[in-house]
């Protein structure tokens, strides 16, 4: 393959979140600096700095506050943000998910940064809430888009068809922008094909504790097997998200547990031994770009159950690697839990077909070449 470059470039990497880069695109950085380029990441920096700067990386701390609607402080922030970007100079900016897509954006067109790669892993709280709020932000987002993220050397990452026809559709932004990579890929080294374990059937929920993650319908739906005499034990894995106006109160999760409905595990570093100890991963997410934690738990032999929204059906395939359900139907959801939990011979057919899929499509080593191959396009572009 041609050298990505005659001389050595700097490419900026920002993310809202410290711990987000470490989970999903860390290999990134890595990959930039073994093409012999430099890489700079902005994020919030609170407990993950080291493996970051491990990479060889300069890390440059910035609060971004992803909730915030205080037009002062979001000002404070683009203007802090565009005067890194002018002492950087990055050849290349790559931004990830909608505050860095569009703050990033700006501040890389006032500071006259010649290649802009962005990505969005799924269209987000703007674009599916039907809050007054979100429905009041959702056309200057829009302009914002239209202006912002088409140009030359402006190509924009999507994880799934369904947001790239919305985008198109609704925002109006060129299929030649688009480039379509499915999710942020996974190292099947670290996520082992285990055997299912022995006990009852335990189904676990790997996602932040929001609503829109379907949440509530899974709760409803425990609370359904109970009542039919169906017990199955359900665990869910992941933390609260107060900066998402959709987080679920702490005092809530602590309900249902005390209901005996779910156990809520929290924040856990270890989602492999997650799976290894749970038969089924289930995700009634209201959309998503392309679920990370359906793509783990397929890797280590797990059946999937989830709704028939972007993203999950794009990894969910009925009857092959899990079932689908409509969004919203914590009964469907409890029959689809009750179906795979009487019959292991099937869960097991099914996560061994999960396993395959995750090998064939979504490995990082995948992920990495492709959008290791978007920058060499668009560097290659640029004249000295």
């Amino acid at each position: 393959s041609t050298r990505l470059m005659a001389e050595r470039k700097t490419i900026l990497f920002f993310v809202t979140e410290d711990w987000y880069l470490c989970s999903h695109r860390l290999p990134l950085v890595e990959a930039a600096i073994a093409e012999g380029h430099r890489a700079v990441v902005i994020t919030r920096v609170r407990n993950h700095a080291a493996p970051i700067e491990a990479t060889g990386a300069r890390l440059i701390p910035l609060e971004l506050n992803r909730r915030s609607r205080n037009p002062f402080g979001e000002l404070k922030t683009l203007r802090e943000l565009v005067r890194i970007y002018r002492d950087i100079k990055p050849d290349l900016c790559h931004h990830v998910a909608m505050k860095p897509v569009l703050y990033g954006s700006l501040a890389a067109r006032l500071a006259h940064v010649p290649v802009v790669v962005n990505a969005l892993g799924g269209l987000g709280f703007i674009f599916i809430s039907q809050t007054p709020s979100s429905r009041l932000l959702r056309q200057p987002v829009k302009a914002a888009f239209r202006l912002l993220l088409v140009g030359d050397r402006r190509r924009l990452i999507i994880q799934n068809r369904d947001d790239m026809a919305l985008l198109q559709r609704r925002v109006g932004i060129p299929s030649d922008t688009f480039i379509m990579i499915p999710g942020s890929g996974v190292d099947l080294d670290d996520w082992p094909a285990y055997p299912e374990p022995e006990g009852p059937v335990r189904v676990g929920v790997v996602a932040r504790m929001l609503w829109d993650k379907g949440i509530g319908e899974m709760v409803e739906a425990a609370r359904l097997l109970r009542s039919a005499g169906r017990p199955v034990d359900i665990t869910l894995i992941g933390p609260p998200d107060p900066e998402n106006p959709a987080s679920i109160p702490q005092t809530t999760l602590d309900r249902w547990e005390s209901e005996g409905l779910v156990h809520c595990m929290g924040r856990e570093e270890d989602i492999a031994g997650v799976w290894r100890d749970h038969h089924i991963s289930v995700l009634p997410s209201y959309r998503e770009g392309l679920p990370k934690s359906l793509l783990e738990s397929a890797a280590c032999g797990r059946p999937m159950i989830a709704t028939d929204v972007p993203g999950c059906r794009d990894v969910v395939r009925p009857g092959e690697t899990g079932l689908l359900v409509p969004p919203r139907d914590p009964a469907a959801l409890a029959e689809a839990i009750s179906t795979l939990a009487d019959d292991p011979a099937t869960r097991q057919a099914m996560g061994a077909r999960a396993r395959e899929m995750v090998r064939d499509e979504y490995t990082i080593d995948h992920v990495v070449r492709r959008t290791v191959d978007i920058y060499r396009e668009l560097l290659g572009e640029v004249r000295a």
